[in-house]
């Protein structure tokens, strides 16, 4: 996968809570057996009227926000089912990343992405950005006051600098395993090959073993 660094680019606004997987990607889309071509499927329902043409109420089809890789919305995006094919159609359709909030709730909290979809995001290459309520709020506002507002995040110094007269930055925190796994472009897959020498020396030993 392709390695993330730093990433500059249009922030696009989805003013939703709670979006699920379906939202993201009807289940309709499902049946391919490649991993490709699902970018076109991305909130198909929302992006398209019943006649197939581009609903010109939904944010994404909007001028200002054509070419968007930088997504910001609410909490609790990617609920719902676990599906991957939802990050596949994330990432296809051009976001690099996805910037949401979490919510106090008593002495809990609801988390900015559901776990499992923010688990695919590390394995397909999507950073996934966790700020506050307020943060993401001053966003939301900054982008709605310039529409096609170009924000730079930088995944090295986890900072995600808004590109105004005066610009406006923002701390992020992220597990160090998931920073590596994203700076290096690397999956499971390609954790494991990292010490392919070392599985292949075991292997040979244990047949070794297994032949006495």
């Amino acid at each position: 996968m392709k390695a993330f660094t730093t990433h500059r680019g249009i922030v696009a606004p989805l003013d939703n809570a709670n979006v699920d997987t379906d939202q993201i990607i009807p289940k309709q889309f499902l049946k391919s057996i490649k991993r490709t071509g699902f970018g076109e499927a991305l909130f198909f329902d929302w992006r398209y009227l019943p006649d197939g043409r581009p609903n010109p109420e939904f944010v994404l089809n909007a001028p200002a926000y054509r070419g968007a890789s930088i997504l910001v919305t609410r909490n609790n995006f990617g609920c719902g089912s676990s599906r991957e094919h939802a990050v596949w159609a994330v990432r296809q359709y051009g976001f690099r990343a996805v910037i949401a909030p979490w919510q106090p709730r008593g002495e809990t909290r609801v988390p900015a992405f559901a776990d499992i979809f923010h688990n695919n995001c590390v394995q397909n290459g999507l950073l996934a950005v966790e700020l506050s309520e307020a943060e993401v709020e001053e966003i939301f506002q900054m982008v709605a006051r310039f529409p096609g507002l170009e924000a730079t995040v930088d995944l090295d110094e986890q900072r995600i600098v808004l590109h105004l007269p005066e610009e406006i930055a923002f701390h992020f925190s992220i597990d160090a395993g998931v920073k590596e796994h994203l700076r290096h472009g690397l999956d499971a897959i390609g954790l494991t090959l990292q010490h392919e020498q070392d599985i292949a020396a075991f292997e040979k030993s244990h047949d070794v073993q297994m032949a006495r």
